[in-house]
């Protein structure tokens, strides 16, 4: 029983020192890849709705960025997941504002609950698609006005920023792969040495 414990006690400690090493370089581009994308969706809010609109930054993009640069190849991180996921959620979202408009708590909690049986079943789980949906109903007074243009901008065109940019910065060093599919990785990089 003793050495039981010893021998968890020296794999909790060995999982914990390789948790905790500093990867300066893998940081560096996660810093990089997730400013990029935040910045850009930012700089296009900016141009073409003002300095004091926000209607193009859905929250939902901040966790999209930790998955997207941040562990890139997770299942969840992947382009199917990242667009399938946010403008699933999107739909329903809406869809759900549209049908239950008097019953926030009702509204909401139907929307989260369906769009994760609706990544579920469609294979495009990404955790963030719930708060996509989530904030359809409980977003400000614009993003409800938007209706399903919301699907469109700012999710659709938000997650793609966010694609492209994971595309280019994931991919500048041999030691990140994105996407982790062999096969679309190898899409990816002819067209990407074709440039």
């Amino acid at each position: 029983m003793r050495q039981k414990l010893r021998k968890h006690a020296r794999q909790a400690r060995y999982i914990l020192y390789q948790e905790t090493l500093f990867d300066f370089k893998e940081h560096f581009w996660t810093f990089l890849g997730s400013f990029a994308g935040i910045a850009l969706i930012g700089l296009l809010n900016r141009h073409y709705l003002g300095p004091n609109d926000t209607l193009l930054l859905v929250g939902s993009f901040g966790a999209s960025s930790v998955l997207v640069y941040g562990i890139i190849n997770s299942p969840l991180a992947q382009p199917r997941n990242l667009i399938g996921g946010h403008v699933l959620s999107a739909l329903v979202g809406v869809t759900v504002q549209k049908l239950v408009p008097g019953e926030l708590w009702l509204a909401s909690a139907l929307a989260v609950a369906l769009s994760i049986i609706g990544m579920q079943m469609t294979k495009t789980l990404h955790p963030p698609g719930g708060a996509t949906a989530l904030i359809a109903n409980v977003g400000s007074s614009q993003i409800k006005a938007l209706g399903y243009y919301y699907v469109l901008m700012p999710v659709l065109s938000g997650a793609v920023i966010l694609l492209l940019v994971a595309l280019i910065f994931n991919n500048v060093t041999s030691s990140r792969r994105y996407p982790a599919n062999k096969y679309w990785y190898k899409v990816w990089q002819r067209g990407y040495n074709q440039l």
